[in-house]
């Protein structure tokens, strides 16, 4: 990746290193440090924010450095640990820690070496130049997770745990955040994540991950490294810095999400306090959560009467459930309180996704929604009502003025269901949502009518774009995708 994600010139190299480390202020986190979370985006890009996190290492000592990244080029079963003599970049050549690699190897038979997974690979690759200027005498451990399941998460876990026990190292987990969103959205699932890290929450971290709140294309690595500090003792987690791709190119339509995090284990003095640290944190995270669309288009209509996962509504369901949305907004706006639901359609009692669409002289508004059906269709509607007028980061919130100008627009998604072949997708009618561990992407029904894709255009492009996983991966027996239709009404 030399020349391609880093300068391959050597005075290059260090100049552009050497420069990001002084833009960071000199401030130190105290505690014993035992493991980071890094970007591994081009350096042009991701490499002041790691810088960020790779400050943190000088003036402190390692004798080795596990690194784990995900695998974007190759895809393969269980996890990969290099086993070879070094690795070389323009400012030289850094040992592998061969007898630990050999004994996480030995660990379990999924844990492998394979040397194609490590050729192509840049998560790995690109944290090196930076721990050649941070740190002095040490040697590495490159891991690439072929898969990000659960499964493998604590296989990997427990391989570390067992053979790290009390000695100097550092462990790094290699992860980019949220992937080719709006900025303001990219800001608001990567918040979430941040808030997640910040109280040590894996478990719902997991839950938001799993329904694409937010995204990780580590989040494998993540877990693995967060999991083994915490084995060590680690009790704090501090956002050193986040920005995303955005605030460096001005392109604002289309970012990545980057983010530095330090994992450390309080010192005696820190311990004093913790309690109000932690309480603090948690008010500072207090975060809205919903799903965003993307496009903020209309969703694609099916003709049908009645599809899978969901009974279609008739004119008289849609009417009431756009007066409870228009109530619910009038009197969240005027009262600062939710509507109190009446007695509603035994229908609208059954869980359902929803998106509900606000526009204004044809203009979009807000549009928020939820994919999976987490809550009864009336609930769900009132909820994301609110959401849309107040809490979509694209649009200011919406005042009560203005409310009289608002048409609003209801999508009722079917309940999604597993398809086995992906040849049975229909495009234009179904949504698709992709997943494999802990890694997700959703599209919606409308994504292939206003791009033209193909097919296969469509699901590369929700593999790779929306789910950080390879292109061909919904071909592989272990990727799951389920699809979903959507009915559209507005009060035009």
């Amino acid at each position: 990746m030399a020349g391609l994600f880093y300068p391959g010139n050597k005075k290059a190299l260090i100049n552009q290193i050497d420069k990001f480390l002084k833009n960071v202020p000199n401030k130190k986190e105290k505690g014993k440090l035992l493991a980071l979370i890094v970007p591994h985006a081009g350096y042009i890009y991701s490499g002041q924010v790691a810088a960020y996190a790779y400050k943190e290492l000088l003036n402190r000592d390692f004798s080795t450095v596990i690194i784990i990244g995900p695998s974007h080029y190759l895809r393969f079963s269980g996890v990969s640990v290099d086993r070879r003599d070094f690795w070389q970049t323009p400012l030289g050549k850094v040992a592998v820690d061969k007898k630990l690699a050999e004994r996480l190897i030995k660990e379990d038979k999924r844990i492998k070496f394979y040397p194609d997974a490590h050729l192509k690979e840049h998560s790995i690759e690109v944290e090196i130049p930076f721990l050649q200027r941070t740190l002095k005498d040490f040697k590495i451990v490159p891991i690439v997770m072929g898969e990000q399941s659960r499964e493998t998460c604590q296989i990997l876990s427990q391989a570390l745990i067992k053979n790290i026990e009390e000695r100097n190292i550092l462990l790094i987990a290699s992860s980019d955040m949220s992937h080719y969103h709006p900025y303001r959205e990219a800001c608001r699932m990567d918040r979430l994540a941040l808030s997640d890290l910040e109280k040590y929450d894996l478990k719902t971290l997991s839950r938001h991950l799993a329904r694409g709140e937010c995204e990780l294309c580590g989040a494998g690595a993540v877990m693995v490294v967060m999991e083994v500090a915490k084995a060590s003792g680690a009790d704090r987690v501090k956002i050193l810095k986040y920005a995303n791709s955005g605030d460096v190119t001005g392109n604002k339509s289309r970012v990545v999400g980057y983010g530095a995090v330090a994992i450390l284990k309080s010192t005696p003095d820190l311990i004093r306090g913790k309690n109000d640290e932690v309480v603090a944190s948690r008010r500072r995270s207090n975060l809205k959560i919903a799903t965003s669309s993307t496009s903020g288009g209309l969703l694609a209509m099916t003709p049908k009467s009645k599809v899978k996962g969901g009974e279609m509504l008739n004119e008289e369901q849609q009417r009431e459930l756009l007066k409870i949305a228009r109530e619910t907004i009038k009197t969240w706006l005027e009262k600062r309180r939710k509507l109190k639901l009446p007695a509603v359609d035994s229908q609208f009692q059954e869980k359902r996704g929803v998106f509900v669409t606000l526009r204004k002289n044809e203009q979009l508004r807000g549009c928020i929604g939820m994919i999976l059906p987490e809550k009864p269709l009336a609930e769900a509607v009132v909820d994301m009502a609110i959401e849309s007028a107040t809490a979509d980061p694209r649009f200011p919130p919406l005042s009560l003025r203005e409310l009289k100008e608002i048409k609003i627009e209801i999508s009722v998604l079917t309940v999604p269901e597993r398809v086995k072949d992906y040849r049975k997708i229909e495009l234009g009618r179904d949504g698709v949502i992709v997943k494999r561990g802990f890694q997700q992407g959703v599209f919606l029904p409308q994504v292939a009518t206003e791009t033209g894709w193909t097919r296969e255009e469509f699901l590369q492009n929700l593999c790779s774009h929306k789910a950080g996983l390879s292109e061909n991966a919904y071909k592989e027996k272990d990727t799951e995708l389920y699809t979903f239709q959507a009915q559209v009404f507005s009060e035009e």
